[in-house]
């Protein structure tokens, strides 16, 4: 029987694990090289799990959706043209509501979607603890503890990844609700821009006109260029409603959307104290102490 072949795409902040994962994954089987036309490297694996062979893109860690620098219209451009079959959303358990402001836009993508909740072992220690079921059922996705370092829940995630492709799981990011007056005109302007054949859905090029997204309007311009000068109007409407411009609102409804699910989830405890044996790795491991130490044990060996 012939394996059948999957794509998924690792998406995430930087420094939140994800290249960590795509290692334990990946192993060997990996080659990295630059995406076309650009100088941004390009990471790729392949795996084969339970009757599939799966390619791996890790994509550049960024921090928004966005296209102010390469990385971010890289990763974006990937997910809403190339269409991987499942997008891994990977973030940091210990700034969660930071984390959420990245995740709030890649689900404006429609992309099926699974959230790797990682470092929940540096969360603990911070005192933070999250209700794993509830921030699921608040996004729609699947949520997946894991410790990338130690390759805990690291093949939990694949199997949610087939089950989403299998039909098994739902996993279509639910539609996050923005405040009534943005609401009414992202509902406008999604209106007229439904019919335009883009490959991103309506309601994101909605969204991203009336951030005034260069990249979004030129590919709008060849196709409905009255849908520009609508959504610049509809942009001044709520400038003059916010005193803000509406870039800057959108941004604020964005963060505050991620700080209500940050809140709803989240639940502070005592922070856990490190173990003796922890404290004992921390030290041996530690790039001065655990060369004096490794030292000193060779010498006393002698």
């Amino acid at each position: 029987m012939n394996e059948r072949r999957l794509v998924i795409a690792l998406a995430g902040n930087a420094n939140v694990g994800k290249s960590v994962i795509f290692n334990y994954l990946t192993g060997l089987h990996q080659h990295i090289g630059n995406w076309p036309g650009k100088t941004v490297e390009k990471a790729e694996g392949t795996l084969h799990f339970k009757g599939y062979t799966i390619d791996i893109i890790d994509l550049p860690g960024i921090y928004s959706l966005s296209t102010y620098s390469i990385e971010e219209s890289i990763s974006r451009r990937y997910i809403a043209v190339e269409k991987p079959d499942v997008a891994i959303n990977i973030v940091d358990a210990s700034v969660l509501e930071r984390n959420l402001f990245f995740t709030l836009q890649l689900m404006e993508l429609e992309t099926p979607m699974v959230m790797a909740l990682n470092q929940v072992d540096m969360a603990k220690k911070k005192g933070i603890q999250i209700d794993v079921e509830k921030l699921g059922e608040m996004l729609g996705i699947p949520v997946v503890p894991t410790i990338a370092v130690k390759g805990i829940g690291i093949f939990k995630l694949l199997e949610k990844a087939i089950e989403i492709v299998e039909g098994k799981q739902e996993a279509k990011p639910r539609r996050i609700k923005y405040g009534d007056e943005v609401e009414e005109r992202i509902g406008r302007l999604t209106e007229i821009v439904k019919d335009t054949d883009l490959p991103h859905p309506p309601r994101y090029i909605a969204i991203k006109l009336l951030e005034g997204d260069e990249e979004i309007e030129e590919e709008v311009h060849k196709v409905k260029p009255n849908a520009i000068s609508a959504a610049r109007k509809l942009a001044e409407e709520l400038e003059r409603l916010h005193s803000h411009s509406c870039p800057t609102l959108i941004t604020s409804e964005r963060y505050q959307v991620a700080n209500c699910i940050a809140r709803e989830v989240q639940k502070l405890v005592p922070p856990i104290r490190p173990t003796f044996e922890e404290k004992l790795h921390n030290v041996t491991t530690h790039r001065i102490t655990g060369y004096l130490i490794m030292v000193a044990s060779l010498l006393s060996m002698f």
